[in-house]
């Protein structure tokens, strides 16, 4: 089940926090990451965010969280992390369809480290095309995708 999370809730915004930090655990050993600035986001980041945030449950757990920031212009995901002990279930595929139900944006727009290869393979399956790719200075090769809806 999908609900929106009231992330300005204290004991919501630790759980939020929680699946970020074990997913990001993850991204950052695949990306071979040092510093790995999502790793550092604190509780207030959570509790204080203007963005969207939408949840994956089983078995009333939290298993996966989409991030968004939504405007007449596009919707952009910030961030989508699944705890590892739920990966492959298809927490991300559902938060995705979620996504497209939901917001009737003509943009999406999402990035990723370029070596994240089940992000990158997520995205593309989503018809979402690479737009940029560059190097952040705590030297990880990002990559940028772009999904445009011609209506």
């Amino acid at each position: 089940m999908i609900q929106k999370l009231q992330n300005d809730n204290i004991e919501m915004a630790k759980q939020i926090r929680s699946v970020f930090q074990l997913s990001y655990r993850v991204e950052a050993k695949l990306l071979k990451a040092v510093d790995f600035p999502p790793l550092k986001r604190p509780l207030e980041g959570y509790l204080n965010s203007n963005t969207l945030f939408f949840g994956y449950f089983k078995n009333k757990e939290l298993a996966g969280v989409i991030e968004i920031n939504d405007n007449k212009d596009y919707t952009y995901i910030n961030s989508l992390v699944v705890d590892p002990k739920f990966f492959r279930q298809g927490i991300a595929n559902q938060l995705m369809e979620f996504l497209f139900k939901t917001f009737a944006s003509n943009h999406f727009f999402v990035e990723t480290g370029l070596n994240n290869t089940p992000a990158t393979a997520l995205y593309k399956k989503f018809g979402f095309k690479e737009i940029k790719q560059w190097d952040t200075d705590h030297g990880v090769r990002k990559i940028k995708f772009e999904r445009t809806i011609i209506k």
